[in-house]
């Protein structure tokens, strides 16, 4: 139980140490560097959908495709739904989406984010929740690590544009580490769920891989593709791709 709860917290900790970066880096992050960040976390989140979900859910459906094309559909629509029922606004926008708010823009980037960690928790909730049922622990905790270390540069990403908006250091680095605390609290509610119903764990997997891509297609490539200096997103992509995919085989 313990090394679950320490899984559950880890990529939590690496959203924390990241928002850190705010004490010591300019107000802005080079312009280089963000593309390269987004493209690392885009990598790993890609790789941790394809190797650590999507292929588990098939091989509990005993190679079966349809529990993970139900799921990953689900998922991608239930991060649609929020999306749009959610004010908020991302980091290279200049208006908000969802519905009409009167939240500051500070509040709004905030929501932005928190619903970017959301499918992040729910991911590392569901292989925990498989943990002797055709996923390891090693396999859990790799996934966990995994998004912990695509956090580091994201929690960055938030604080930094924060405190460029004119808040103070302090709050910047408060606002970006509780924007990872859904991760935590979306690993929980599905551990909960997925032990009330086994049954659906194929379909819960799935589910989470759909909301992970979910964001990396509405939000994380979008903001790579904008600008110069995309071949450094692309450069990151491969990097986080190759790093998640290596820790989920070799650790698996």
């Amino acid at each position: 139980m313990s090394t679950i709860i320490i899984g559950i917290l880890i990529p939590f900790a690496g959203t924390i140490l990241g928002s850190a970066f705010v004490f010591f880096m300019r107000n802005e992050i080079p312009h280089r560097l963000q593309k390269a960040m987004l493209g690392f976390a885009s990598g790993v989140m890609v790789a941790a959908s394809v190797w650590s979900l999507l292929l588990p859910s098939i091989s509990m459906s005993g190679e079966r495709i349809g529990p993970a094309a139900i799921g990953f559909i689900v998922g991608m629509g239930f991060l649609l739904l929020i999306d749009e029922l959610t004010p908020h606004l991302h980091l290279s926008a200049t208006r908000a989406e969802g519905p009409r708010s009167r939240l500051s823009r500070t509040a709004m980037l905030a929501l932005a984010v928190t619903i970017h960690n959301l499918p992040e928790g729910m991911a590392v909730g569901v292989v925990f929740a498989g943990e002797g049922e055709g996923l390891t622990l090693t396999a859990a905790l790799a996934v966990s690590i995994g998004i912990a270390i695509q956090n580091i540069p994201e929690g960055a990403i938030i604080s930094m544009p924060m405190h460029a908006e004119g808040n103070s250091r302090w709050r910047s680095f408060l606002i970006g580490s509780l924007s990872g605390a859904v991760e935590p609290i979306g690993s929980v509610a599905i551990l909960l769920l997925a032990s009330a119903i086994g049954v659906a764990l194929p379909y819960m997997l799935a589910f989470a891989a759909g909301a992970m891509m979910y964001v990396v297609v509405e939000e994380l490539i979008p903001e790579t593709a904008q600008g110069d200096h995309t071949n450094l997103s692309t450069i990151g992509f491969a990097i986080g791709f190759v790093l998640m995919m290596a820790m989920d085989v070799l650790l698996g």
